[in-house]
């Protein structure tokens, strides 16, 4: 056989396999069709259609005076169903639609929109999504008004499929204390502590599978529709929160520190009115990665002296006048060394000078000498004072505080005297604060609270009440001790940097060696914990400050100072915390207010409300003032029409509006009433005219 005809015997055979092949496929799609085809035509039907979840809108969370702190905005994701305009509409539309998605969206040519349009169009897809990029709400009544968009869903073929998305007004204000939520649902603050209610009920819609594995909402009768999450009514004060975050702010950038944290609590409630927590990202900027306050256990240091003096107190026989000896502020229990801060020591002092310059050595030698043949003794307190155990708060995750026992491994001789003074154990700052606001409220123990209520729209749902941990710390007579020591450290002890003028702090500092691998070094936590006005307090609160670097190392120098500047900026926002004005140092008779032109009714009110007698000339708005005895006469002030207005003696408020009312162009210097006006009243003006005034 020769080359040609081996050749064509193999096309033969080949061409033969591809006819065979040919019958088989037609063969096969016949009998899928015509013998299966309900089969197949069920099982594509139950792909296509499918029930999928609706998420529910989540519910918002509030202020304590109603201000947004977090809600769910409404986003839309925009698609187009190219089988529901009808020929005319979508011919006369399309390309004003593709001019209108051009401009908007801004990534493709009005040619690219008008083409991938025509192509659903002959495509007869049903859904197609326009554009990945979110719109809002006020976008999506713009694109309403588009062609063909405008005739709506059911004729245009607009799809806007709502999509929420947390939005905080505040932005980074408390962001820990609000928290987040995952899709996997973890998270943290009260967004995952609440979750149950601000989450709500998800529903569910019937959805079509299309090309390309692109699902559309149906409409159904059986679509059930979801039912929204609760919202929540906080304690956090949007004020008190911007003071409190600025000032751990600027005190963090100061001392260049690790983490740092603050918490504001109301005296009798129980509300957590503000709460910060910072840490460093190690390049200059600090951020919220967790919530300390709640969530965080540390020595407590010598804030914890508290705790020693109440025990103290309540079962021995001592008075804060007794005295002790220091020495020179070195003291060795089973050979392990106590220290004091003080430099040479503070040698023979009382109990109150010892607790108000923070003695180490004094709380341990005390503790050891009244409990050291019954260390049991000392920690029932801290187990009643209910620092061993958590809160009970209303944010998930708060840890169990680690609190050494007698008998338990790594008790020594050691333990008590170091408990003294606030080593060896750990607790959270929330324990530390609500054991001080304890003091401050009369000897009541409450549990923090962060959220007052549960409600939808304005009908609460559920109410948290202020609950009561401990109805009494400790006797009166000890509470009236725990008063004196606590004021006097800002009086004349450690704490004596933030002593006040208009009123008085009461408080602790505390100053305590991080513990790492086993090992104390010199990197600190300073801290301060305390409460104001002393003498009637309103707000309790704590500083925490970790590991400062530079050359102030102590809770006075670096936690107390941000204390006060918290404590400051609230007192002067409180009107209701200032002390009356003694009238009789003050006040002074035969002198009249410095009243010299304005307005006339306004005038008039204020000269009725400091009890003046004032009478009235003219009926004009605007009037100068005369004194007549012991009375005030009002005189016209203001010029005629296209005449320079006099003046002279006005606020600036009130100079301003005439001059600018009268079509004069106003430059002007210093602050206060006017003293001197360019132009002399009375004068003819002309609009546009310049006119100077200095005030003074």
């Amino acid at each position: 056989m020769n080359i040609k005809k081996s050749i064509l015997l193999r096309v033969r055979i080949a061409f033969l396999f591809v006819v065979l092949f040919a019958i088989a496929v037609v063969i096969k799609t016949g009998h899928i069709q015509f013998v299966e085809g309900e089969k197949w035509a069920k099982m594509g039907a139950k792909i296509s259609f499918d029930y999928k979840k609706v998420k529910a809108t989540r519910g918002n969370i509030y202020s304590d005076n109603g201000s947004l702190l977090a809600t769910s905005l409404p986003f839309y994701k925009v698609a187009f169903d190219a089988t529901v305009p009808k020929e005319e509409i979508f011919k006369k539309g399309v390309d004003s639609l593709a001019l209108q998605l051009s401009r908007f969206f801004k990534d493709k040519s009005a040619e690219e929109y008008r083409r991938i349009l025509k192509d659903a169009r002959a495509g007869h897809k049903r859904y197609i999504i326009l554009n990945r990029r979110q719109i809002d709400y006020q976008e999506k009544k713009i694109m309403r008004s588009w062609p063909i968009f405008r005739e709506g869903r059911q004729a245009g073929g607009a799809i806007f499929e709502k999509i929420d998305v947390r939005y905080r007004p505040f932005s980074n204000l408390s962001r820990r204390t609000i928290g987040f939520i995952n899709e996997n649902e973890t998270g943290a603050g009260l967004e995952y502590s609440f979750n149950k209610q601000l989450g709500g009920t998800d529903g569910y819609a019937y959805y079509q599978k299309l090309a390309g594995g692109v699902w559309m909402p149906v409409q159904d009768a059986n679509n059930v529709k979801a039912v929204n999450g609760l919202d929540l009514r906080t304690t956090l004060d949007i004020n008190l929160q911007d003071v409190a975050e600025t000032a751990l702010l600027k005190a963090m950038k100061a001392h260049n520190a690790d983490d740092g944290l603050v918490a504001v609590m109301e005296v009798s409630t129980g509300e957590i009115k503000a709460v910060s927590n910072l840490s460093s990202n190690g390049q200059g900027s600090f951020y919220e990665k967790f919530n300390f306050a709640a969530g965080g256990l540390f020595e407590p240091g010598s804030t914890f002296k508290l705790v020693t003096m109440i025990a103290l107190l309540e079962d021995t026989n001592i008075e804060l006048s007794d005295t002790i000896d220091v020495g020179n502020g070195e003291y060795t229990f089973y050979n392990r060394t106590v220290k004091d801060h003080e430099e040479g020591g503070l040698g023979r002092v009382s109990i109150q000078e010892a607790f108000e310059h923070s003695s180490n050595v004094a709380m341990a030698k005390l503790v050891d000498k009244h409990f050291g043949l019954k260390p049991q003794k000392f920690v029932d307190y801290i187990d009643q004072l209910k620092l061993s155990k958590p809160l009970g708060v209303q944010l998930v995750g708060e840890p169990m505080p680690k609190i050494k026992r007698p008998g338990q491994k790594g008790w020594s001789g050691i333990s008590l005297p170091w408990m003294a003074y606030g080593y060896g154990f750990e607790i959270t700052p929330l324990h530390t604060l609500a054991l001080y606001n304890a003091v401050a409220n009369g000897g009541k123990m409450i549990k923090p609270v962060f959220v007052r209520s549960v409600s939808r729209a304005d009908e609460e749902e559920e109410k948290f009440e202020t609950e009561v941990l401990n109805s009494q710390i400790c006797s009166g007579k000890t509470l009236d001790k725990l008063h004196l020591l606590l004021e006097g450290v800002v009086e004349k002890g450690t704490a004596k940097n933030i002593k006040g003028t208009h009123y008085r702090i009461a408080g602790k500092t505390g100053t305590s060696q991080i513990l790492e691998n086993g090992r104390y070094t010199r990197k600190y936590i300073t801290s301060f914990v305390g409460y104001f006005p002393a003498h009637n307090p309103k707000y309790s609160a704590i500083v925490l400050i970790k590991n400062p670097r530079g050359w102030y190392q102590y809770g006075s120098s670096v936690a107390a100072p941000v204390f006060k500047e918290i404590a400051d900026n609230i007192y002067a926002r409180d009107i209701n915390l200032h002390q009356p004005m003694d009238v009789r140092k003050f006040a002074k008779t035969d002198v009249l207010p410095v009243i010299r032109a304005g307005n006339q009714q306004e005038l008039t009110m204020l000269c009725n409300e400091l009890g003046i007698s004032n009478h009235s000339q003219t009926e004009e708005e605007w009037v100068r003032s005369s004194r007549t005895g012991d009375g005030v006469d009002w005189k016209k002030a203001a010029a005629g029409r296209d005449l320079v207005p006099d003046v002279m003696g006005m606020t600036f408020r009130d100079a301003i509006f005439l001059l600018e009312k009268s079509g004069l162009n106003v430059f002007y210097e210093g602050k206060g009433r006017v003293q001197q006006q360019s132009i002399t009243g009375g004068a003819r003006v002309k609009r546009g005219d310049r006119i100077y005034i200095r005030l003074g």
